[in-house]
């Protein structure tokens, strides 16, 4: 009786030992390690002045193309004030060309009509030739007039196109002063408060779009042929009961450059350890966090998925 007591022990005691050590060595069915990244922005400022406002805060998250500040567009409004008085004045003067223009035009057709009579007279006779060429002559001054009334409009027509410029850029100046928030995401960090003097150029806040996450992980050089692009793996991170909760993904980069280990490899054991970074993208259901540990089992990869 005891005999077989021991025994029974004897081939329990192994089995919950390699129960023990199977749920140990979990972490070693992965293929590769890794953290969890996002795309960054860094919003920064595009005019100079004070920064008006800025409704952002970390942990913040903010639709695309939102107003979320400004910053004090007074002289960029000022100057558009000065621009469009110009543009009136400018728009005033052409009416007033195209009035001469008008009163030329009427006196052409009446000293055309007095041509024409004094050149009936002359071939009868009733006129002479002075008189006619009085007349021609007064009709080639009122037309070189026209001519210089015109070269005027056009001068000031470009004139008012180099203000139609100016018009955009101060246009472009004040919607500059308008900051749009570029993608959709929650707010890292926040760089500036309000009331600060900015430059074009100053770091505002930052922002990622966290519904989209990559996994960030290495894979060694003899598990990278195995690996391509697109390809479909599985990604894991911790739960709450201290197991493993698996999240589909894809490999969407492969680094072409060798990391950790030196340039010039000289033997095929070396080029056995050379490790190389790939991401995995995975839709993010609110689980994920930047920085955050992950792992992957690349589906095609052979020799080194889980049994």
């Amino acid at each position: 009786m005891k005999n077989h007591f021991l025994s029974q022990i004897m081939y329990i005691v192994p089995s919950i030992i390699f129960a023990a050590a199977s749920c140990g060595n979990q972490d070693h069915e992965a293929d590769a390690f890794g953290n969890f990244e996002a795309i960054e922005v860094i919003v920064s400022a595009q005019s100079q002045g004070i920064l008006i406002s800025l409704d952002v805060e970390e942990g913040k998250l903010l639709e695309k193309d939102v107003q979320v500040g400004k910053i004090d567009s007074a002289p960029a409004i000022l100057r558009k004030k000065q621009l469009m008085a110009q543009d009136v004045l400018i728009s005033a003067r052409l009416r007033n060309l195209d009035d001469q223009l008008r009163v030329q035009e009427e006196q052409r057709s009446n000293l055309v009509r007095e041509v024409n009579r004094i050149e009936k007279l002359l071939k009868d006779g009733a006129a002479t030739q002075q008189q006619y060429d009085d007349i021609q002559g007064r009709l080639k001054v009122l037309d070189m007039q026209t001519e210089t009334i015109r070269s005027q409009k056009n001068i000031i027509a470009g004139d008012r196109s180099v203000l139609a410029a100016q018009l955009e850029d101060v246009k472009n100046q004040l919607e500059k002063c308008r900051i749009i928030n570029p993608i959709m995401g929650t707010v890292l960090d926040k760089y500036a408060e309000a009331h600060e003097l900015v430059s074009p150029g100053k770091a505002l806040y930052k922002i990622a779009n966290t519904d989209n996450m990559e996994l960030k992980v290495f894979v060694s050089g003899n598990q990278l042929p195995s690996i391509a692009l697109g390809d479909p793996v599985d990604v894991y991170i911790d739960s709450l009961d201290d197991g493993l909760q698996k999240i589909p993904g894809v490999v969407t980069w492969i680094s072409s450059q060798v990391e950790f280990t030196p340039k010039i490899i000289q033997t095929r054991e070396e080029r056995i350890n050379m490790v190389y970074a790939v991401k995995v993208g995975v839709k993010n259901d609110g689980r994920m966090k930047i920085g955050m540990p992950g792992e992957v089992i690349f589906k095609k990869t052979k020799g080194f998925q889980s049994k």
